[in-house]
């Protein structure tokens, strides 16, 4: 009996076990079916979808080509450089090439020589590279006349930003690589050949140099706008410069913004600074030694390198004023070559398109062209000084502030002695 009732329940569990089974299989074939149906409904739905997608594209570049065909024959837009490779090149005459580049062929040729490293073309994969010449041309151009990146790019065939590269890697190989031909201070035998020079136009000895300043006008930055505004009341920088007895510069400063006081501008400069350095090459004058120096306006400080007149008073002597006279005489040296400076690169008498953190490099670079064409005998166009002047009236030159510190020792004995070497 026992054994009949084990056998029913092993039975039992065996009939359920097989139905669990059932059961599982039952729901995982359900589960399947319902992955299947939803796989298949969404690979409709995407067939859809692309079907719909592909007859829309037929159906606009079907539209598309019912339009009109344009033919592109290039991918740049084609400038013509007629009037550089024409023109210029081959029917310029020697006053129109100076008009333009303010020098004449030769000379143009010998300043490429200078620049072949700096602005020398590289090879290009795409399209001929501009020659040297051009390159050259382009920038005494804009420097020459201040014309827009626009009208320069539009008078030589090229694009503006062309015009604008050029512009910056010019002035820039050439304060870094080039000027040091061009402007540096003298030896001390060139600093007595100079001062020799000197006494024979205006009867004063030991002077090899004059310094004065002149401001350039600027488009300030916003956020220092106040820093650059001179006692005129438009922005600035101050090109500080001493000049020989040629009208050339030997040193220049151009770094400082127009409201600085000409002594400050001095004073931060490396002229200063170095004037340790300068040549001395003293001469026996009245009983006493003086150092070979630098006439400058009443702005300066009197020292025994830098002479300057006396303060006009009711108490000046007669000598004393024709000491001044005389001082006045010869310091127009460096006012001609301010004019002349102006008047070759009139870029200086414009609010250039320029950064203003950029605008000292240019003032450096026309101060170097214009020593350049100097030491060329390229003799400056009246027809430029008319119209530097016409521009000059729109940013119209600060007063000298005088310098009112109490002067230095050395300095005033040099002066004496030179007030009495004058007079007799």
């Amino acid at each position: 009996m026992a054994e009949d009732t084990d056998n029913a329940t092993a039975l039992a569990q065996f009939i359920c076990y097989v139905l669990y089974c059932s059961m599982v299989l039952h729901t995982r074939c359900a589960q399947s079916l319902v992955v299947m149906i939803l796989s298949e409904g969404r690979r409709r739905r995407e067939m859809i979808a692309r079907n719909a997608s592909n007859t829309v594209a037929a159906a606009v570049q079907f539209q598309l080509s019912r339009l009109p065909q344009v033919t592109r024959s290039c991918w740049m837009r084609v400038r013509s450089k007629d009037w550089w490779e024409r023109v210029v090149m081959k029917e310029f005459s020697d006053p129109e090439w100076k008009e333009s580049f303010r020098m004449t062929r030769s000379s143009f040729h010998k300043l490429c020589g200078y620049m072949e490293g700096v602005l020398s073309p590289q090879d290009e994969t795409v399209r001929a590279p501009i020659p040297l010449e051009m390159r050259v041309a382009i920038v005494l151009y804009k420097l020459a006349s201040c014309a827009e990146y626009r009208v320069v790019a539009n008078q030589f065939g090229v694009h503006k930003s062309t015009v604008k590269k050029f512009v910056y890697a010019f002035c820039k190989g050439m304060v870094t690589s080039v000027i040091h031909h061009f402007i540096k201070v003298p030896t001390p035998e060139e600093a007595l050949t100079i001062a020799h020079r000197f006494e024979q136009k205006f009867y004063i000895p030991q002077v090899f140099g004059c310094i004065d300043g002149t401001h350039i006008p600027i488009v300030p930055p916003s956020d220092r706008y106040q820093d650059f505004v001179n006692q005129k009341g438009w922005p600035s920088y101050v090109l500080q410069a001493v000049v020989d007895d040629l009208y050339q510069f030997w040193n220049i400063n151009c770094k400082m913004p127009g409201r600085a006081h000409d002594a400050n501008v001095l004073r931060q400069s490396a002229l200063f600074s170095q004037a340790h350095r300068l040549p001395k090459e003293p001469r026996d004058i009245h009983g006493t030694a003086v150092d070979l120096f630098l006439l400058g306006q009443p702005a300066y400080p009197l020292t025994k390198w830098l002479m300057k007149g006396y303060t006009h008073s009711p108490h000046i002597t007669a000598e004393q004023e024709s000491f001044n006279v005389y001082l006045s005489c010869a310091r127009t040296t460096v006012e001609i070559a301010f004019g002349r400076l102006k008047s070759r690169w009139q870029v200086l008498m414009k609010r250039s398109d320029f950064h203003h953190t950029f605008t000292p490099h240019v003032i450096a670079t026309c101060c170097a062209l214009h020593n350049f064409c100097e030491s060329e005998e390229e003799h400056v166009v009246p027809a430029w000084t008319a119209e530097s002047e016409r521009l000059g009236h729109q940013f119209p030159q600060p007063a000298v502030q005088v310098y009112s510190t109490a002067e230095d020792s050395e300095g005033v004995r040099a002066r004496l002695a030179l007030t009495e070497y004058i007079s007799t």
